[in-house]
């Protein structure tokens, strides 16, 4: 918990310098937001959202949106001072904070691209992610943590990949020519890769923290937009809104 601690200073200082914390945030389920509301119409169907695995929570602060993705969506309405005073120990509680995070952010002017990508956006990303790596890591062995197809897909056809996954549906099955391991292959994995391509979702499903050492690593999505401005973490979302 010392990283989401860290994470709740930095989010009460920033809330308290623009004296928002008696400001409403509202959250509304990923359940209410459709999934082409969330996502559009994107080429392919196997997306972990169009599969019914996870789910899109949204805030809205003053107008500004903010999402997190989550396997436990919930609705939810208060002040900033309680998304402070959540103690963070499930899922469903810290989508809320990150979404409101992330929401609170984008209005403060401090981070961009906290809506997810729609439509054609997706397949542009994974395709222009290798020439992101590429021009950083030369040749590296790459581990991606969060099976997502599109990213899968690029990634294996231009470095070595291994890919870790929470879902039963993808552990031990072939993924883009890699057999996906099971979250306990993660220090071993770690250790054979050269830089970590992990998705933002780590940050709400508590296993954030696994990935901060001595590894280069990237973080992808909407998710995680106000952490890594927050904390200084690599992000790639090039497209999100």
């Amino acid at each position: 918990m010392d990283f989401y601690r860290h994470l709740k200073g930095q989010f009460k200082r920033v809330i308290g310098e623009r004296e928002f914390s008696g400001e409403a945030v509202k959250i509304i389920s990923a359940r209410t937001l459709a999934v082409k509301e969330a996502i559009g119409e994107p080429e392919r169907k196997d997306y972990p959202l169009m599969r019914g695995k996870e789910f899109m929570m949204e805030a809205d602060f003053r107008g500004a949106k903010g999402q997190a993705f989550t396997d436990m969506p919930a609705n939810y309405e208060g002040s900033l001072a309680d998304v402070l005073s959540l103690d963070l120990s499930d899922n469903a509680q810290r989508a809320v904070f990150v979404a409101s995070l992330n929401a609170v952010m984008r209005y403060a002017g401090l981070a961009s691209g906290t809506v997810h990508c729609r439509d054609h956006e997706p397949g542009l990303c994974a395709q222009q992610l290798v020439t992101h790596i590429r021009d950083r890591y030369p040749r590296p062995k790459v581990a991606l943590i969060g099976y997502q197809p599109a990213m899968a897909d690029s990634l294996s056809k231009a470095f070595p990949l291994r890919i870790v996954d929470l879902d039963a549906d993808n552990i031990g099955k072939e993924r883009a020519g890699v057999i996906v391991d099971d979250p306990a292959a993660t220090p071993e994995v770690i250790a054979w890769c050269d830089v970590i391509l992990s998705t933002g979702s780590t940050a709400v499903n508590g296993t954030i923290g696994h990935f901060l050492n001595d590894k280069p690593v990237i973080f992808f999505g909407v998710t995680v937009a106000g952490i890594a401005a927050l904390c200084g973490l690599n992000r790639y979302c090039p497209f999100g809104h």
